[in-house]
């Protein structure tokens, strides 16, 4: 009987180990902690409890006055600069073109953005014509969306047909110059050595002399590769007018962000005030200042963010294995930010904020819990699990699935830049834009929203970090602190200083004083 016992209970553990090595396959996402565009299951079930019990019990309780709502709501006043009149012109088009210029640009859509940008106003300084810019395949999100499939083609060339000339195709005999020619080997009408920040003269002594020789040249890569300094004030304005007034999305992105816009302002009438509320809240409700208004978040917390900070989230040992080792999979240990503790880099401001962190910051500013609340994002890492908090602090969450339906997302279901663009629009068009972390997305729309005088909150990171780690402070200390630091964080414009971004600060080069 011992026997058989024995050797039932070999069987099973042999049959035990079987399964084991069976089982990544039939559950492969169980281990799969490198995978770019979804957390792991691990770290979904590893999801933390609230790091900082202390303030969210306070932010709960907090009691918000009518005056903080109003002044919040309120929008920015006039700050005295303008976008420069449109009776502005730069020189006047040649009557020639000395060629073609292709651009290839790489990452997410708004470092595409401004890559196009750039890509005209090289093409204004050596007077070529442009071909319209090759968007790369995204290597984070496998996105293969082009520009036409973005951006309002005809609207683009129109808008700028008196600055440069543009074509949507090559002419026949360059239509060899495609991007698996340059793909295969060392061409010399491909530019590879473009450098970042670029002057204005190294194209006129590097790319014009190519296009002279050829009718052509290809810059690729070609991100951040024109400098913001020592630019002509006509090449500064040409690329603020792409910016703001030839990059249109297509109409289908257009009409879907204005269907979302539309249900954040007017919300279900079972949303609405009940006479049977709390006279608090039916004040809070009711106020004239948040009726029909929205708030953006751009919640930029994704796996990519998370294992790039070198920061802990509190998910544990799993969690900070799992990071570690993405971190050296796709960085190969060029992550500098990994050499410093955890309390080090919030003391410096380098860690994102989490759902629960942004939460936080947002009821310490005056937000209240009805507060429409629009999250523009593409993947939270950690999923709804590291969302709930914020959820509990803010129940009007909202996003593109929360708003529209699977008909209305097809098309840009599993595009990230489609998504993007969504994203972008309804941003411009909330009462409030904030943004958890800087970032592309951030630089685009703080820019954006500056030139049209618009509220956007920009988050005083270090300040954060270092409230945040201490975990004796209370919420009323908490709050003053937040208060504090951001009098001056919200929307109030920037002059650009020297090396900063014309993409983040348009004034003073793209803006003009009001008489």
């Amino acid at each position: 009987m011992k026997q058989l016992q024995s050797l039932n209970q070999s069987q099973r553990i042999a049959l035990a180990g079987v399964l084991s090595l069976f089982f990544p396959i039939f559950s492969p996402n169980l281990f799969r902690p490198l995978g770019r565009s979804f957390p792991s299951l691990f770290s979904e079930w590893n999801a933390p409890r609230p790091r900082h019990l202390r303030l969210l019990e306070g932010a709960l309780d907090r009691q918000i006055s009518i005056r903080q709502q109003v002044e919040l709501c309120s929008p920015l006043p006039d700050q005295a600069w303008k976008p420069c009149p449109d009776s502005y012109r730069g020189s006047p088009l040649p009557e020639k073109s000395q060629g073609f210029l292709q651009v290839f640009l790489d990452g997410g859509l708004n470092q595409q953005r401004m890559g196009i940008c750039d890509a005209v106003a090289v093409t204004k300084i050596l007077n070529v014509t442009l071909v319209i810019p090759r968007l790369e395949v995204n290597p984070v999100w496998q996105d293969s969306s082009s520009f036409a499939d973005i951006f309002d083609v005809d609207h683009f060339i129109s808008v700028l047909k008196d600055e440069v000339r543009i074509v949507r195709e090559l002419p026949t005999q360059y239509a060899w110059s495609t991007r698996d020619y340059y793909a295969t080997g060392i061409r010399a009408t491909r530019i590879k050595t473009a450098p970042n920040q670029a002057s204005a003269e190294w194209y006129v002594e590097n790319v014009l002399p190519v296009i002279q020789s050829y009718g052509i040249a290809a810059v690729a890569p070609f991100s951040h590769r024109l400098g913001f300094d020592n630019v002509p004030e006509s090449i500064q304005r040409l690329r603020c007018k792409v910016n703001f007034e030839a990059l249109n999305f297509v109409p289908s992105i257009r009409e879907l962000g204005d269907a979302l816009v539309n249900r954040l302002r007017n919300p279900p009438s079972s949303s609405k005030t009940s006479g049977t509320m709390d006279p608090t809240d039916r004040v809070n409700t009711i106020v004239k200042a948040g009726a029909g208004k929205f708030v953006v978040l751009h919640l930029r917390f994704d796996k990519d963010m998370a294992a790039h900070s070198g920061c802990d989230f509190g998910g544990g040992k799993a969690e900070k294995l799992a990071l570690a080792k993405y971190r050296q999979v796709i960085w190969q240990g060029r992550v500098l930010n990994s050499q410093f503790t955890d309390e080090e880099l919030r003391n410096k401001g380098r860690c994102p904020l989490t759902p629960e962190e942004i939460g936080l910051l947002l009821s310490a500013l005056g937000f209240t819990n009805n507060t429409r609340l629009y999250l523009a994002s593409h993947q939270v890492y950690g999923g709804e699990a590291r969302i709930s908090t914020l959820r509990k602090l803010f129940p009007v969450l909202e996003n593109k699935k929360s708003l529209a339906s699977p008909e209305e997302l097809a098309e840009v279901e599993g595009k990230a830049s489609l998504m993007a663009a969504v994203d972008y629009y309804v941003s411009m068009k909330s009462d409030i834009f904030i943004s958890a972390s800087p970032g592309n997305m951030h630089n685009a729309l703080l820019a954006h929203r500056a030139y049209l005088n618009l509220k956007t909150i920009n988050p005083n990171m270090i300040l954060l970090g270092q409230v945040l780690v201490n975990k004796s402070l209370g919420w009323s200390d908490f709050e003053g602190a937040v208060v504090n630091g951001h009098k001056n964080r919200k929307g109030q414009l920037r002059l650009r200083k020297q090396k900063q971004s014309i993409y983040t600060y348009p004034a003073p080069d793209c803006m003009c004083k009001a008489a």
